[in-house]
């Protein structure tokens, strides 16, 4: 078995299904893992607001939007107009949940969770009914009742132990060698559906080949393969023919999001290569990621946006205390804000997160514990590994740096957020 992943660029459209039919052309023994189209998540997060604020209007008219969108998928597809009654389904399920549900603000990441992965059903539903006209006889998975997750939504984690006689079931039996199921989405114990966190499609794909004994995983996206920086920010940015697992996963933590963290660790447990191959030209090489590998010898650059710097200090001045962090660090977990800095002084932390619409109420509850808090808003987070002097005179220096951490060979800077590099 192979596990190849496709992301939302990859079938955002007719030409990119059918390249996806073309790419798998010949394979037998493949368990295809598929995101939502294009844009699709962030307009399902616009139907769940909808929700949260009570406006039903303005949920009716994203899924609307997502209606069309969708249908001239399929009619381009199918080169006449055409209706697919699962999709209808899915589609009457989803207006369903945006227009009838009681919704309580405790309840949100579960709603969230809910309304986002449609995402993933409808593409995988488009796609298999495709590929089955095309003469690819396959068959449809539904993830939510194979990956068993832990009770936590939006950013659920996958019990491999319990998932897998569910996915082996699943595969088994019938003439079908080709398999689609949903990145993303799994289901929590109570039968709820879970979220893996954004680009989780990676670590659903990780987890079938773990589960299925893969013999290679292919991430298919739409660059050449891994580069030491994103091109959109980084014109000079170059390819990385291989990397190893451990440095994969170090970079994934930096935020470089070719990869997602979670990803590494299922298939490094079973030793399964994962291939990072470009959408547009499957003869091409691209990255690979593996046990061994030659080491890099460019920089690293990876920005991670939308930040925020939270300056913490404890108002009777006691920092050397031990319990005081483990206050802090137990109210962001509670309120779910992931750190990726700390900096910390005789009297101040300092926390670098992502941005959380639970940011104001994290603060909140910091101050009612006795701390004195200052929250710095559009930061950026760039990490250099391998940087060379040049680079650090380029980025760790001037009035928009405020924090600065070196190492041998990495350094890591939080800064205002800046127009361009």
């Amino acid at each position: 078995m192979k596990v190849y992943k496709f992301g939302g660029a990859s079938v955002r459209n007719a030409d990119g299904v059918r390249n996806l039919r073309q790419i798998i052309d010949e394979e037998q023994h493949l368990f295809i893992i598929v995101s939502a189209m294009g844009k699709t998540t962030n307009a399902l997060e616009k139907v769940f607001e909808g929700l949260q604020k009570g406006d039903k209007q303005q949920s009716l008219d994203h899924i609307g939007q997502l209606r069309e969108y969708h249908a001239e998928i399929i009619d381009d597809l199918w080169h006449e107009p055409k209706r697919l009654e699962k999709v209808d389904a899915l589609f009457d399920e989803l207006q369903r949940v945006a227009t009838q549900t009681a919704y309580r603000a405790e309840d949100a990441e579960l709603w969230y969770d809910t309304i986002v992965a449609y995402g993933e059903l409808v593409s995988t539903t488009i796609i298999s009914e495709y590929l089955n006209c095309a003469g690819v006889p396959n068959r449809w998975i539904d993830m939510r009742r194979c990956f068993v997750t832990e009770q936590r939504h939006k950013d659920a984690g996958v019990d491999i132990g319990a998932s897998a006689p569910r996915l082996r079931e699943a595969v088994a039996g019938g003439p079908e060698t080709v398999f689609i199921g949903q990145g993303f989405i799994g289901g929590a114990p109570d039968g709820t559906t879970t979220t893996l966190g954004r680009e989780g499609s990676d670590y659903s794909a990780a987890v079938a080949a773990n589960i299925l004994d893969a013999e290679s995983m292919s991430v298919w996206k739409d660059v050449d393969g891994v580069l030491n920086a994103d091109p959109k920010i980084f014109p000079d940015a170059v390819q990385i023919a291989e990397l190893n697992y451990l440095d994969t996963i170090e970079l994934a933590y930096s935020g470089a999001q070719i990869i997602h963290p979670k990803t590494i660790k299922p298939l490094q447990n079973k030793n399964i290569p994962l291939y990072v191959r470009p959408f547009g030209d499957k003869r091409k090489p691209g990255t690979v990621i593996r046990g061994l590998s030659a080491p890099v010898d460019v920089p690293i650059l990876i920005l991670k946006k939308d930040q925020v710097l939270l300056t913490i200090r404890s108002r009777d001045f006691s920092f050397v205390l031990e319990e005081k962090f483990a206050t802090i660090f137990s109210l962001l977990e509670r309120f779910r804000i992931k750190t990726n800095l700390i900096h910390n002084s005789a009297v101040n932390l300092s926390l670098c997160v992502d941005n959380s619409w639970h940011i104001d109420e994290v603060v909140e509850a910091l101050r009612e514990s006795g701390f004195d808090v200052m929250k710095s808003e559009n930061m950026e987070l760039l990490t250099v590994r391998g940087y060379t002097d040049e680079l650090w005179r380029r980025y760790a220096r001037g009035p928009q740096v405020f924090i600065r951490q070196a190492t041998q060979s990495t350094v890591r800077i939080v800064r205002k957020k800046e127009g361009r590099y």
